[in-house]
Formats: C-alpha cells, structure tokens, sequence
C-alpha cells in the first residue's frame, strides 16, 4: 500500500534535503510539476482566485473552492500537497473544519495566517492582523481538528508589515508553543532577517519566493544554507504561462494563421500523454473494453 501523502511530507521534512514545490492552481499544471520530478507540490491561493475568479488575492474564495481546488491538484499531481488555507475561514471552530475538509481532499498541509478577513496576499498592503492569542487559538485548534497526526500545520504571519519584524518572531514562537509543525514568516525583505528566522525556531521554517521583489530571490542552496526546510514558487508557472499565451493571442489576431504557432506549441499527443492516456489505455485492456471502444489516436 503506498505511503500517505501527509507521511511522505513528513519524512521530507525529516530528511536532509530542502524541500521546493512550485506553485500551481489547476490540475493540469499540477501533472507538469509532478512531471517535472519535483517531490512536493503547492497551492497557491494568489493563484488560484486568478485561474478560479479571475480577480486579486483579496479574500474573495471561499473554503469550499479552495479545498475544492486543493483536492484535484493532490490528485492530479500523485504528490504532497501544501496548500494555502489563507485564515482558517473563521475563529477556531471555523479553523477545526477548514482542517478536516483540507484533509479528507487529500492534502498533505496548509498555512493559516494571522490575518484579518477579508485578507490580502502577503506581498500586498493593506493588511491588518488578528490578536496573537487569537491565532495561538486558532492553531491549536488545527492540530487538535486533525485525524492524521502526520498532517502539517504551517503558521504564517504576515507581521512584518505591519507590526515589524520583532514582532513577527514573536508571533511565530507564540505560534510555534501553540503546535504548529513550521513557521512561515511571510516577506522578509533583506538578508538580516533571512538569517535570523530559522536561527529562531525550534521547528522547520519555510521561505516563499514571491515574484513581488519584497523578499530576496536566492537560489535553492543559498535558502537550504540558511537553514529554511521549506521554499515554495508561488506563481511563477502562471507567470510564466501568461506572455506565452499573450503572444500567442497576439499572433492569431494578427494572421489570423496558426502556422507558425503550432511549432511552439505542445502537440496534441503530448497534451494528452500529459493527461494520463496511456493510464487509460491501460485500464481500458484491464477492464476488456471492446475494440471499438477503445479511446486512442
């Protein structure tokens, strides 16, 4: 029987590597990671109001359709899911259910932060914060609501900018005493700071590489040497998707051809192999499907 997801996060967690999960926001992007060879994969939030809305990281999802899209990317990817679970949706009853609904999608982890509802990306202003006993509370309701006791629960403040990076420490060592399995000190902005969070704490700290300039953009190996466990890539798959289909747009409108288009584009064998045909294919010969039946190129 293959490992949880949640036991697997855990023993990469205890291991001696930095663990890096790109960020995505549908299923599809989520195969591409996992495809990739990554170990671990996450959910960003920023994203997913993007792909799901269309609009800003401003608190517009609800619970529902982010642990909606929390459980396709798990299962589409095969990989540990850490996922954006923004407040908990609530105080700490709202927080027990957020945990059991994240768990029973098949989530490996989620981060709650600090924040007030409705709440902004971390790399945005306009944020206001929530007492630190009330988050305390909040996590230790998130450990006490999970089933599986291998489910991380990932503290993040959003603190610095708003109340300063001391009190952002001491937010996260509040957090840390309440359970909390890792601590994410959300958008430090020099190598001082970098430094001093993970000589902080006495769990794993994870780095966010937002795109946003807030936060230094250093290598894997530069993070793993100061000492993170944890670097999540937010949203640099839809970034990086945005000027392709920008220029692609921008082509057919022009020529109205895709003649030259169709060489830079995956073909359509390999949209489909992406998608799990030959899973399929697979299933179908198990399953004596007939012949005619049979889906295939």
């Amino acid at each position: 029987m293959p490992d949880r997801p949640t036991s697997i996060l855990r023993g990469l967690l205890k291991g001696p590597e930095l663990i890096s999960a790109p960020g995505v926001a549908d299923a599809l992007n989520a195969r591409l990671v996992a495809q990739a060879g990554f170990q671990a994969i996450y959910m960003t939030g920023a994203g997913t109001s993007a792909v799901r809305l269309g609009v800003p990281d401003i608190g517009l999802l609800t619970m529902h359709e982010m642990v909606d899209n929390a459980g396709r990317i798990a299962e589409a990817s095969g990989l540990p899911l850490i996922a954006d679970a923004d407040t908990g949706y609530g105080g700490p009853i709202n927080v027990r259910r957020t945990i059991q609904a994240y768990e029973r999608a098949g989530v490996a982890g989620v981060h709650i932060e600090d924040q007030q509802w409705p709440k902004r990306c971390g790399h945005l202003a306009g944020k206001t914060l929530i007492p630190t006993e009330e988050m305390s509370a909040k996590i230790k309701a998130a450990v006490d609501a999970r089933v599986d006791h291998d489910f991380v629960v990932i503290a993040r403040s959003d603190a610095i900018a708003v109340e300063g990076f001391e009190a952002a420490l001491d937010r996260g060592k509040a957090y840390e005493e309440a359970g909390a399995d890792v601590i994410f000190i959300e958008a430090p902005r020099d190598m001082e700071q970098l430094r001093q969070i993970p000589k902080t704490f006495g769990v794993p700290s994870l780095y966010n590489l937002a795109s946003s300039g807030k936060t230094p953009l250093l290598p894997a190996s530069e993070i793993e040497d100061l000492g993170y466990k944890i670097v999540i890539y937010p949203n640099l798959v839809i970034l990086a998707a945005i000027p392709a289909i920008m220029g692609m747009l921008a082509e057919l409108k022009e020529t109205g051809s895709v003649t030259g288009i169709i060489k830079r584009v995956a073909t359509f064998r390999e949209f489909f192999d992406l998608l799990g045909m030959e899973e399929i294919q697979e299933m179908e010969e198990r399953y004596a499907v007939s012949d005619n039946a049979k889906v295939g190129y």
